[in-house]
Parts: C-alpha cells; structure tokens; sequence
C-alpha cells in the first residue's frame, strides 16, 4: 500500500504556551497564553536535520530523541507513513521545566505541523482525533487542550479518550507570569500528591473549579475566591517553597495568584489598571512577564517567499494562502 504524499513547500506552525490547573482545576483547565514557540517543518529527500534558537537550544538533542521529532512521527504513522526525510526549525520561546505547557506545545506543534504537510491530512487526522493524539503523547489533556484550541478551556476523558470545550475568557483579564531561575521537573511535582483527600477538601475545590468557569469568562471580579486551591498547591509547596510563598503573598494582598501547571512559575491574574503593579511585586529573584491572552491555539501561519525553511513572515494573523502542494510520495 502506498504512503501518504506530502507537500513540497515547508510549513509553519505557532503554538501558544499554556497554564493548567489555574488554582482549583487540577488536571481539567487550561489558559492559552500570547507567548508562542515557532516550528517550521519540510519535508526532504532523506535524513532529519534540525536547528534550535531560543529556549533549550543548548540543552535539547538534535535527533530522534527531541519530543517535537517525536511527535511528528507518532502523527506521520497515524497519517499512513513516514516521509523520506525532514528539516525542522525551531525558535522557542517558552521557557522549559517551568509549568508553561513546553512539552505540550512541542507535542502540538509537531503534531499539527504533521497533518499540516500532509497532502489530505484533516482529512486523515481531524481536530477531535489531533486532540486525543495529542493526549496520548502527553498522557493528560489539560496543557494540550488549551494549546490546540486557545482560550480557556476544559478538559476530561471519557470512554478513553480525551474531549474538550473552549470557552472565551474575559478580555479584561492581563495574566502577569514570573517565572524562576530554576526548573522543577512535572514528575517530583506529582510524586508530592497525595494518593487520597479529605473529602471537605475535595467538595471545595469542586465548588471552585466551578466558579473560575463564570469568573474567567464573564466576572473576573469573582478570581480572587474562585482561584483557591485545596488539592495540589499545598502538597507541591515543599519542591517550590518561593513559589509557595509568592502566591501566598501575592493573594494576601488581593491579588488572584495560583501555581501555573506543575509550577514552579506563578500566574497572576490581574486587569489592565492593575498589572503594572502586580509585575513589580515579584523582587529580582524573577523574571516577570505581563503577557496577553491566547485565542487562536495552534495555528499554520504562511512562509516568507524562500526556499529556506527558517525563513519565515512577520504576519501572525493566520494562514492568507495555501502553500505549494507537491507529490513527493512517503515511505510505508
């Protein structure tokens, strides 16, 4: 049986960073954020070349090993076959190892970029089967969820397999993020969890999750309450005791702060009048970082007019054009 076909021309793809949990929706919310990772994948005659600018350019491997090659060829045997041969860039720009959804926005962008050079590839690979892909590699779908879709979102399984929904969150809400010197790997934060909870616990933060629905979309008044967390903030404190601390301080003085994913960058959640002042709040030991709200998740955005795969437009307002399409056919 013969492989998929796929374009000639490289493609693009911009996937957002993202903040799960947002306090009280341990493993269920997701918030897209206007910081992005870029990737520019083409498909070639043989080999895998790739090049790495920004975050984890010293750190990342350069082969079969890095998550986004592995990503794409996850998707590519989904897509019915291999190609031949790929160049990737990548200029990342979210930071790794700090609770801003990297992993998952290089599953994403992989992924995407995938069905994107494809010939017919929605066809194959639709958005519902693209988020479940997605989880499967990542192994939940909260991070995944928000950097696919944008937005606010909220994620579950069911039967198996992994669904989602995007709500559009207030556009007065400017997230204010500060970020640490150091990283704190996902699996320590969750090995701090606890297998069981109180159960007065578990029915407040029910309550919460419920409430951050109806303060993140239309009364941001309500976050302060609405981002109290019972089940996985306190248990982490000891792997991150600044970050712990910071949020505490932060909510003392009103401010809606939470841990951002497994940490141990804290989010704050503050409005336009207030977010210069909440980003000064943090002291030199952080990066902080007023950032805008995502709302269109992963996107393919057009190339500049080169053959070279790393050259790539200024334009982010989305895909203006199709790309050359070839027939270069894949590998079974």
């Amino acid at each position: 049986m013969a492989g998929p076909a796929f374009r000639a021309a490289a493609v693009r793809v911009r996937v957002p960073a993202t903040s799960a949990n947002l306090g009280p929706g341990f493993d269920a919310l997701g918030l897209a954020l206007g910081l992005y990772d870029d990737v520019v994948v083409r498909v070639a005659d043989s080999g895998l070349h790739i090049d790495i600018a920004g975050e984890g350019s010293e750190t990342l491997p350069r082969d079969e090993g890095h998550l986004l090659v592995r990503s794409l060829r996850t998707a590519f045997d989904v897509l019915g076959g291999q190609p031949r041969g790929l160049e990737i860039v990548c200029a990342n720009r979210i930071p790794h190892g700090r609770g801003l959804g990297s992993s998952s926005a290089a599953i994403c962008a992989g992924i995407v970029a995938a069905r994107a050079v494809t010939i017919g590839g929605e066809a194959r690979l639709d958005d519902a089967a693209l988020l479940e892909l997605a989880t499967e590699i990542e192994g939940h779908p909260d991070n995944v969820a928000a950097c696919l879709l944008g937005g606010f979102t909220l994620s579950w399984m069911e039967a198996g397999a992994a669904r989602a929904i995007r709500m559009e969150p207030a556009d007065s809400i400017v997230p204010v993020v500060f970020v640490p010197g150091k990283p704190v790997l996902t699996e320590a934060a969750r090995g701090l969890l606890p297998r069981t909870v109180p159960h007065v616990d578990a029915a407040a933060n029910a309550g919460r999750a419920a409430l951050l629905v109806e303060a993140l979309t239309r009364r941001p008044e309500l976050l302060l309450p609405a981002t109290e967390d019972r089940l996985h903030q306190e248990y982490r404190a000891p792997a991150m005791p600044e970050s712990a601390a910071l949020v505490e301080r932060l909510r003392a003085d009103g401010i809606p702060a939470v841990i951002s994913g497994a940490g141990p960058t804290v989010m704050a959640l503050a409005d336009a009048e207030s977010a210069d002042k909440v980003e000064a709040l943090a002291g030199a030991d952080w990066a902080a970082n007023r950032l805008g709200l995502d709302v269109e998740g992963a996107s393919v955005l057009p190339l500049a007019t080169s053959t070279n795969p790393g050259a790539t437009s200024e334009n982010t307002e989305g895909d203006s054009g199709r790309d050359p399409v070839g027939d270069i056919s894949g590998d079974k």
